[in-house]
């Protein structure tokens, strides 16, 4: 389930985690509302915050470390083209309700409908959405939900934390003295505000995309993907509607067919 810790993205996921706690730990440290209740023996917004951090950071390393729906074998025997790229290879030939099954020209596996190859993991993923950086891993079918819960913990966890610092601020008698005091304070209070306004824009472009049951790459590269540049502009031939959208992507669990869903003919879960 879980890749190398140690691998690429050791480096990133340690910067984070080191980011999350030198904050958190600023945000004890100066004469913030945290800091009084913590001083009061009012602790149960700190262990709160606390805790929210605490489940931010481990949803950080499963989203980061999880399987994102790697394609690792198949058992089929099917024709495949060297060095094609998925947008290049048609997956469903015109006037037609037939699937031409293709294989990924650099791994050489089959791939369902919706899987890309990322050459970063050097794997191909089921309902591919998009390669982070942020966790240094690819958002897929296994993942996705889970990355969109993520943004949804630390866009609150930023959020809290903005208002933790904004309570923080003191006066002085001129803008140097006040810079002296609060200068810590308030460079954490806009990384924090910077990153909450990136995590607000990922969240609300994903749960849109969601509420549209298609992914970033299908988003981004509608034009060149086979089973998608027959369809309208405003055609997507797996959209059933928002609320069923939302429903099927958070409450349904296990890999759909998508190739049925794409010729209405059912979607069984496999």
């Amino acid at each position: 389930m879980f890749k190398n810790v140690f691998g690429s993205g050791f480096l990133v996921r340690t910067a984070h985690v080191i980011l999350t706690w030198v904050i958190t730990l600023i945000l004890f440290l100066h004469d913030t509302e945290l800091r009084k209740q913590e001083e009061t023996g009012q602790l149960v917004q700190p262990v709160l915050f606390v805790l929210l951090v605490l489940v931010s950071v481990l949803l950080y390393f499963a989203v980061s470390l999880m399987d994102p729906g790697f394609i690792l074998s198949d058992d089929s025997d099917l024709q495949f083209t060297l060095g094609v790229t998925e947008e290049q290879q048609d997956m469903i030939p015109p006037s037609t309700k037939s699937l031409r099954q293709r294989r990924c020209g650099r791994c050489l596996l089959q791939q369902p409908m919706r899987s890309k190859h990322c050459q970063t993991c050097e794997h191909c993923v089921r309902r591919y959405d998009h390669h982070c950086p942020w966790i240094e891993n690819c958002v897929g079918e296994r993942n996705h939900r889970w990355f969109v819960l993520y943004l949804a913990v630390q866009l609150l966890v930023l959020l809290w934390g903005l208002h933790i610092a904004w309570t923080g601020f003191g006066s002085a008698a001129g803008w140097r003295p006040w810079l002296r005091s609060n200068g810590v304070l308030l460079a954490v209070a806009v990384l924090l505000a910077l990153l909450a306004l990136v995590v607000l824009l990922l969240l609300g472009s994903h749960l849109y995309l969601v509420s549209l049951n298609t992914t970033t790459w299908e988003f981004m590269s509608r034009h060149r993907i086979s089973y998608l540049k027959h369809c309208g502009a405003d055609e997507n031939p797996f959209d059933r509607g928002p609320l069923l959208n939302l429903w099927g992507f958070f409450c349904v669990w296990g890999s759909v067919v998508w190739e049925q869903v794409y010729f209405r003919e059912g979607s069984d879960q496999v």
